[in-house]
């Protein structure tokens, strides 16, 4: 068995080709479509690549976990060649960087400071952006990311805003807002236009995530299993309507919904 001097010898040496191969791609003489590349061209791969590893993630299969891992790692080392290039930063600069950050964010665990509850450990985190001057007059809102997935979203800000005391007590306040959302949006369905309706279905969704949040459950990744599951299923009506001779389009209604609840019951009955 290596000793751990071995296997940092053997990451740095793997880390180190790694590089080597990226820069050799955007090099005279590598790879035309690599070498046309920018931090532009290269975000939509960057977020298809965290979209795929958050797939893999999901199958739990290490195989799968490990080349998606791999994916993401190529282009954030793409990234920081480019800004290499341009006399920027390297990829050095990135790692140091976050070393010293995560250091600095954590006191609790590489200085002196205490944390015996997850409120202190926040506080702790946040306190740490404010010497890093992460803070922003816009509000203590902004600190969520607009770009994140629209649950996600409403996830953070819903935390955010429960930090500074703006909470329900308990759960039973976010389920009777979810109630209340509710009804507004069916008065909205029999008595507004789309607009109006878009509003209250948005109200709505928002109430489920607070839900969500007090259960400590992650609505981005609930919904993402949910559809995991709507396509598993659906398949297997594909399949036996196509061992039928039928298709989705020629079969009817009620033949594919006697399908999906046999798929649906199988799934839930015991091994």
């Amino acid at each position: 068995m290596n000793n751990a001097n071995d296997s940092q010898s053997e990451t740095e040496q793997a880390l180190s080709e790694f590089l080597s191969i990226v820069q050799r791609l955007r090099s005279p003489g590598g790879c035309p479509w690599d070498a046309r590349q920018t931090p532009h061209t290269l975000k939509t791969y960057v977020l298809e690549e965290a979209y795929e590893l958050i797939e893999a993630l999901d199958s739990q299969d290490p195989a799968h976990i490990r080349e998606e891992l791999g994916d993401l790692l190529l282009h954030l080392v793409f990234l920081s060649d480019i800004y290499r290039e341009r006399g920027a930063f390297t990829f050095t600069d990135v790692i140091k960087g976050i070393t010293a950050k995560m250091i600095h964010r954590h006191p609790h665990v590489f200085g002196n400071a205490k944390a015996d509850s997850l409120e202190d450990l926040y506080r702790i985190w946040y306190q740490a952006k404010a010497q890093e001057g992460k803070t922003t007059p816009t509000g203590s809102l902004a600190q969520v990311s607009p770009a994140l997935p629209a649950l996600t979203q409403a996830q953070r800000l819903g935390e955010a805003a429960s930090r500074l005391g703006f909470d329900w007590p308990d759960i039973q306040g976010a389920l009777q807002k979810v109630e209340e959302e509710w009804q507004e949006f069916r008065q909205a369905l029999a008595t507004a236009t789309g607009p109006a309706q878009e509003e209250e279905l948005g109200d709505l969704l928002f109430a489920l995530v607070n839900v969500a949040r007090f259960l400590h459950i992650d609505s981005e990744g609930a919904l993402r299993r949910t559809l995991y599951k709507f396509i598993k299923r659906f398949h297997v009506v594909e399949r036996t309507l196509a061992k039928q001779g039928k298709t989705p389009e020629t079969a009817t209604l009620e033949e594919m919904d006697a399908i999906w609840e046999t798929a649906k019951n199988r799934s839930r009955s015991p091994e």
